[in-house]
């Protein structure tokens, strides 16, 4: 059992969910070099920072290509365009995420298709996912949630049965690894998608996004895709978007991507403080901790715990009360969202992604959190489960 500090004084700073501020202060040099160098050169749209934040992104992840684009939700659509993906389609993923995974299917004209979650982890269920494919299906899009990757080697198995294509979205998993293999690296899937939104493990100051893949033809397709279509400046072999990413984002990203396995191991360490400070409270019924499939190694963009759902919300409230800035990720599957009622889904198809919804609750953690803000978090945590 893992001792927590002396009780704060009331006097105490809140303990954000993220500190962005903590983290520039920390690597201030290094941001003001990268935006002072963009300045200096004048190189806003793509360009030379735009290029080396690909190569850098592509060696981090393990990948033959990186392409960067203007944030994670347009990654999505520029991969399952340039898979041929479009109408009378169907992409099959989970209804436990953000929005953006199923907009970005609807964008391409594909149907989304949902499948439910495997309980303990809160991940796609590879069973569900078997259960749900068509003769329409040409996809699947398993999602690395709160920074664990999905049962990958399913996936894969169940796309080469069926002859599918697989993307996954590690919006949130950078740096993320299943079976020893990184997320986005050559091999996991037919692509992968990032999202650098400012609160990410790598986050931009601003948005930004990008693919990895192994295929050469495919990153030369999104590629051009995110940049209206281009053969040459003139030249337009496709109708593409305005998504590519500028190079003050390339450059503030290739600057914090030299601290991102320090940031992530720290996300690590404190994951595992909180294992330790709530195993009493797991023990007498209060909560579940994460659960870690064992192929897994999470980059912990959050924390997440589960508690009785008639409790959650006046857990939250009394966390929140004390100065801690804990909140839910995501309280309405997506199966339940009024923009996705088209899809035909009713309350009680999924069970399982709609009990996490109920239950779900991320507590505060970043990479320079310290022990005592941690502690704090801890002690007030406990308080509201006894209350």
């Amino acid at each position: 059992m893992v001792s927590l500090a002396p009780p704060p004084t009331a006097t105490a700073a809140p303990v954000p969910l993220v500190d962005l501020k903590a983290e520039y202060r920390a690597i201030k040099d290094d941001i003001d070099g990268a935006i002072a160098a963009v300045l200096e050169r004048a190189a806003f749209i793509r360009g030379p920072f735009a290029r080396r934040f690909e190569e850098e992104w592509a060696a981090f992840c393990g990948a033959s290509h990186a392409v960067g684009c203007a944030n994670g939700t347009v990654a999505i659509e520029l991969a399952l365009e340039a898979l041929g993906v479009g109408p009378g389609d169907e992409v099959i993923t989970t209804p436990l995420t953000f929005i953006a995974t199923v907009e970005a299917i609807a964008h391409t004209g594909a149907t989304p298709v949902l499948a439910d979650i495997d309980p303990r982890t809160g991940n796609l269920s590879a069973p569900a996912v078997e259960a749900a494919v068509t003769r329409r299906t040409r996809a699947l899009m398993p999602v690395a949630l709160y920074g664990q990757p999905a049962d990958m080697s399913a996936f894969g198995e169940i796309a080469v049965r069926h002859e599918l294509r697989l993307v996954e979205d590690a919006a949130q998993a950078q740096g993320a690894a299943w079976a020893d293999r990184r997320t986005g690296s050559d091999g996991t899937s037919d692509a992968t998608t990032f999202s650098f939104y400012p609160g990410k493990n790598l986050g931009a100051y601003g948005d930004a996004g990008a693919i990895t893949t192994a295929d050469a033809a495919l990153a030369d397709r999104m590629a051009r895709l995110a940049d209206h279509g281009r053969e040459t400046k003139y030249t337009h072999d496709a109708v593409g978007y305005n998504a590519r990413l500028d190079g003050m984002q390339a450059a503030i990203l290739s600057a914090k991507l030299r601290h991102l396995e320090a940031w992530n191991a720290s996300r690590r360490a404190l994951a595992g403080r909180y294992d330790a400070l709530l195993v009493d409270a797991e023990r007498d019924g209060l909560l579940r901790r994460p659960h870690r499939a064992p192929a897994a190694d999470s980059v912990f963009h959050l924390y997440v715990i589960r508690v009785a759902p008639e409790r959650r919300e006046t857990v939250l409230d009394r966390v929140r009360s004390a100065g801690i800035e804990a909140g839910v990720h995501y309280p309405v599957p997506l199966h339940l969202q009024p923009a996705l009622a088209h899809l035909g889904y009713r309350s009680g198809v999924f069970p399982e992604a709609e009990h996490a919804a109920r239950e779900v609750l991320s507590l505060p953690i970043f990479p320079l959190m310290t022990e005592e803000q941690q502690d704090r978090v801890v002690e007030a945590l406990l308080a509201a489960l006894d209350g």
